[in-house]
């Protein structure tokens, strides 16, 4: 026998060896139950009575909450001040993306529901409880909790914004706070909330401002007027605020303003 001849019969042995192997294992796997797939199905059919009415509304009424739930998160709590707040934080001491986006927001929102949680805990008290335990109404439920939202933010509104919205909305003028629409207070709450955010930011600014100034002024004098200020600077910010432990100073000012 030839040597070529002995290769292709080893070949030929090895061919058929791997495909009794495979044979053997594929055999189990095809008789294996297979796992069923859940299959969900979503309609929309007429209402035979007034309770499955009330169900379709109260449904909608859900959806359109939740649709809503990053517009009021925003523009009714503390995140707009907060998020500023950190943002002038970072662009003062001039370190570019650090902390990155994400962080800031993530740190806005969860010292966003640390000031609104007494807020909401007496919300889920007054209104979600007695509702979803049927004692109360949705009427009833959205006033309980729309109340205490209003009284937060009455608290940190300026009379000057709610006169600038109630005039702007032809509006009799109001004898108390609550002659005043929702509408009305939410505007004039945004604008009170950027003009404390850019006044606690202009009063960040200043230190750094004028650490900068001593840098250039240093570097001028020097002669060395090929070397960027800001380079020189910026580690003497952080040393800066890593001294003075900036972010317990940060966060504290920035929850104190609420009380």
């Amino acid at each position: 026998m030839s040597k070529k001849t002995k290769i292709f019969l080893f070949v030929a042995i090895v061919g058929v060896l791997s495909a009794a192997v495979l044979v053997l294992l594929v055999k189990p796997v095809s008789a294996a139950p297979t796992v069923p797939v859940p299959s969900i199905n979503i309609g929309v059919g007429n209402a035979d009575n007034p309770k499955e009415m009330a169900a379709s509304l109260q449904i909608l009424f859900l959806l359109t909450v939740l649709s809503l739930a990053p517009s009021i998160l925003v523009m009714m709590t503390s995140f707009t001040r907060i998020v500023v707040v950190l943002s002038f934080m970072r662009s003062a001491m001039a370190t570019q993306q650090t902390p990155p986006n994400q962080v800031i927001i993530g740190m806005a929102l969860f010292l966003t529901f640390f000031v609104m949680a007494p807020t909401w805990n007496d919300i889920n008290k007054n209104a979600l409880q007695p509702y979803m335990q049927a004692k109360i109404t949705q009427e009833q439920a959205y006033t309980n909790a729309v109340s205490p939202l209003r009284d937060f933010m009455f608290k940190q509104t300026r009379p000057k914004d709610l006169a600038l919205f109630v005039k702007l909305a032809n509006l009799k003028r109001p004898q108390t706070y609550d002659d005043i629409p929702t509408y009305v207070l939410v505007p004039a709450f945004s604008i009170s909330e950027l003009k404390t955010a850019f006044e606690i930011g202009f009063v960040l600014f200043l230190p750094f401002i004028v650490i900068d100034m001593i840098v250039a002024s240093s570097l001028m004098s020097m002669g060395m007027l090929m070397l960027p200020p800001m380079m020189i600077s910026l580690p003497f910010k952080i040393l800066l605020f890593v001294m003075v432990d900036g972010w317990h100073l940060l966060v504290r000012t920035v929850i104190m303003s609420y009380q």
